[in-house]
């Protein structure tokens, strides 16, 4: 599953957000990449262990694991650290496959799921699509600002080269709860289900209260806390 979410709607968010980026220190991008990506990544990465590097990473992580969607189609159990990406005029990132663990000790991590957050509006460059191969399509995705696409890690995806201005990004990992996709896939469905049909009918309606006990089960079932 692909899915666009509107992370970040609050434009004074947004502004907060660019004034703590414009204090950040940059780094080769390819610091940050696996042995075999470190040969097509051409970006910069953002120094998070600043001040201002740690104060954003928090404030992100907050609103991304408080929106009420990302929450229903993740299950979230952990976030990777954020990294903030820059990429400028000839810049890319070529196909490549996220690494399957991440970090070391008790922050070891699987990534179940990946995300881009876009932080520039699409007017302000040229090219630097994301591009997500998955079985039988291609997605090419450039969202506005605010906006995040969260996409499974194992899916084969690249960005392609910016041909004018600059592209700045979040990127970050979830390991979910729910390892399976198609078993998040299901619980985002039924949790879809749930907020149509509140709209429709009592809280403490049997068909509610049905559909509450079948989700509450089902996670007793498949969750990995």
């Amino acid at each position: 599953m692909i899915l666009a979410i509107h992370a970040i709607p609050d434009t004074q968010d947004l502004a907060a957000i660019a004034e703590r980026i414009a204090l950040l220190e940059w780094r080769d991008g390819r610091e940050t990449a696996g042995s075999v990506a470190r040969a097509v990544k051409r970006n910069e990465q953002a120094a998070m262990g600043s001040t201002a590097g740690r104060a954003l990473q928090d404030e992100i992580t907050g609103i991304l694991a408080d929106d009420p969607v990302l929450r229903a189609a993740a299950q979230p159990r952990r976030f990777s650290p954020l990294l903030i990406s820059r990429t400028g005029v000839d810049g890319h990132y070529g196909a490549h496959v996220d690494n399957a663990l991440m970090g070391r000790g008790a922050k070891r991590l699987r990534t179940d799921l990946s995300f881009t957050l876009w932080l520039t509006p699409p007017a302000d460059y040229e090219g630097g699509e994301l591009v997500v191969h998955a079985a039988g399509m291609t997605q090419e995705l450039k969202g506005e600002a605010g906006h995040l696409v969260l996409y499974p890690s194992g899916s084969i995806h690249e960005v392609k080269p910016v041909t004018r201005g600059t592209r700045i990004v979040c990127v970050g990992w979830i390991e979910s709860l729910v390892a399976d996709q198609s078993r998040r896939e299901m619980l985002f469905d039924l949790e879809n289900l749930r907020a149509a049909l509140r709209q429709q009918l009592p809280g403490q309606s049997p068909e509610l209260l049905t559909l509450d006990k079948t989700i509450a089960n089902l996670l007793r079932m498949w969750a990995h806390p």
